[in-house]
């Protein structure tokens, strides 16, 4: 059985409401993959009361010739084969619902999974929704209604924003990926027996996406695992990427593949991205932005004036998901190699620029994991005025640079943070190149500048004996 692992905190939410005894509606939105529907089993499994019973629906994925009675007959099927009885045919969304809520009773726990698939062949499909909730269902006693969805736009659109469910929703959950600790956790619990430079392998490629880590095979190593997910032709990860974007965009997701291969390679302003993609000038760049952002796929940065600590106009923006990074820079450029079978037996590590790629990789992770970076440095979030990667733009004035993490503090810190994940031992140029970096940074008189390491890997002890960094933190200390 796959392992619950973390998401307490979602987890007590979920029973603290349903404790109220009264019909509520939930929704949780968060990326394919990441556990949704599993969150709301595990919470059934826990919470749920004598003679009540689990309800699960999910909508079919959308695909050419599919019709609104398609969605209609699952459903009824799906509660024909949970009831035991005969299905019953309807040509309408309000019957259906209103023939489904005759059998629930007090303390039923009821989840519509990918909802926005249940509803897209019907304009009314929100609006009949909505007056079941108000006229049938939140009359009744105590039932526990929750909406999933991994097209995040569309239940921010339809559920979350609209007026149609404005104040009906109890509660939200934006379900995030596991943080490192977390992942650990869970391929320990699968029987992953890997070292921790091994376990950094896989999280900074798959990220913390439950179902990725799910299909570790704890008898392979960690690169093998990779090569077998991501390299060969039948890999479960070799065209997940395709996959998610027709599911999620409906297989009109072309324009943001453009910008996120732009980001690829590197962050960049929404004028950086416009440009490079030769994006026409309009507002629509910018939602679609917001749409990659809701799916969690694309993060944003603020960037903000040491002087005045005050916001700048121009946020940074670049990609989150490790699977999606990994996907455009390492597997999309070899798929007709893939198909061919060449890497089914090669080491992953061997290919061309592969430990600067994990070394990004990693990079990546450990933006996802704040919390972890904060701690480490002996910060309190209350203390921490901004914080995140960092560029300074090249002026007549100023050189260029980009930090790796930079923050700062109350007090009138600036903690500059390097991120090395390195395959042999780091020696003191790092010194050198975090120096150079600290020379070009141009901050207000009375702030200190204070350089940071964080590694996995052997450490010159030059490094050590230099004592030019306020710390030295192996990320290996995560995973304890």
């Amino acid at each position: 059985m796959t392992p619950f692992v973390g998401r307490k905190i979602e987890l007590q939410n979920l029973k603290d409401l349903y404790e109220r005894e009264k019909s509520t509606l939930t929704v949780i939105k968060g990326r394919r993959r990441i556990g949704k529907s599993f969150l709301v089993t595990e919470f059934a499994r826990q919470a749920l009361q004598k003679n009540a019973r689990f309800f699960s629906f999910t909508g079919l994925p959308p695909k050419e010739g599919a019709t609104d009675q398609h969605q209609r007959d699952h459903f009824i099927q799906q509660l024909s084969q949970q009831l035991k009885i005969k299905p019953v045919f309807f040509d309408e969304w309000t019957q259906v619902l209103n023939y489904f809520a005759e059998f629930l009773v007090p303390g039923d726990i009821v989840l519509f999974d990918e909802i926005s698939w249940m509803g897209i062949r019907d304009i009314n499909f929100v609006g009949k929704l909505k007056a079941w909730w108000d006229v049938t269902l939140s009359q009744k006693d105590h039932v526990f209604l929750v909406f999933c969805s991994s097209v995040s736009t569309w239940i921010e659109e339809n559920i979350l924003k609209s007026t149609a469910f404005f104040g009906r929703v109890s509660l939200t959950i934006a379900l995030e990926p596991f943080l490192i600790t977390e992942g650990a956790e869970f391929l320990k619990a699968i029987g992953f027996q890997g070292s921790a430079f091994e376990v950094y392998e896989i999280l900074s490629i798959l990220g913390g996406v439950p179902w990725y880590l799910e299909h570790i095979n704890p008898k392979c190593m960690a690169l093998e695992n990779i090569r077998n997910l991501c390299f060969t032709k039948n890999g479960l990860l070799t065209s997940e990427f395709n996959s998610i974007f027709h599911d999620i965009f409906n297989g009109k997701g072309t324009t943001y593949k453009k910008i996120l291969s732009s980001l690829n390679k590197g962050m960049k302003t929404l004028s950086e991205i416009r440009e490079d993609i030769s994006f026409a000038q309009s507002g629509t760049l910018s939602l679609l932005l917001e749409h990659l952002i809701t799916a969690g796929f694309v993060t944003e940065h603020d960037q903000w004036s040491f002087k005045t600590g005050k916001l700048l106009k121009h946020r940074l923006y670049r990609i989150l998901d490790p699977y999606i990074r990994f996907y455009l820079k390492n597997i999309e450029p070899l798929q007709s190699k893939i198909s061919k079978g060449i890497f089914n037996s090669k080491n992953i590590a061997t290919f061309p620029g592969f430990d600067s790629n994990m070394g990004l990789q990693v990079e990546n992770l450990l933006l996802q994991n704040r919390s972890l970076l904060l701690k480490a440095l002996g910060i309190d979030e209350t203390e921490c005025l901004f914080d995140g990667p960092y560029r300074q733009t090249k002026t007549l004035r100023t050189k260029g640079c980009q930090i790796d993490y930079l923050v700062q503090t109350r007090t009138g810190n600036l903690f500059l943070c390097e991120f090395k994940f390195n395959y042999r031992k780091l020696d003191y140029t790092v010194i050198d190149s975090v120096k150079e970096k600290m020379k070009t940074i141009s901050i207000p008189r009375g702030t200190a500048l204070v350089p940071v390491l964080f590694h996995m890997g052997e450490v010159s002890g030059a490094i050590y004996d230099a004592r030019y960094f306020y710390r030295v933190i192996n990320i290996m200390d995560f995973l304890d």
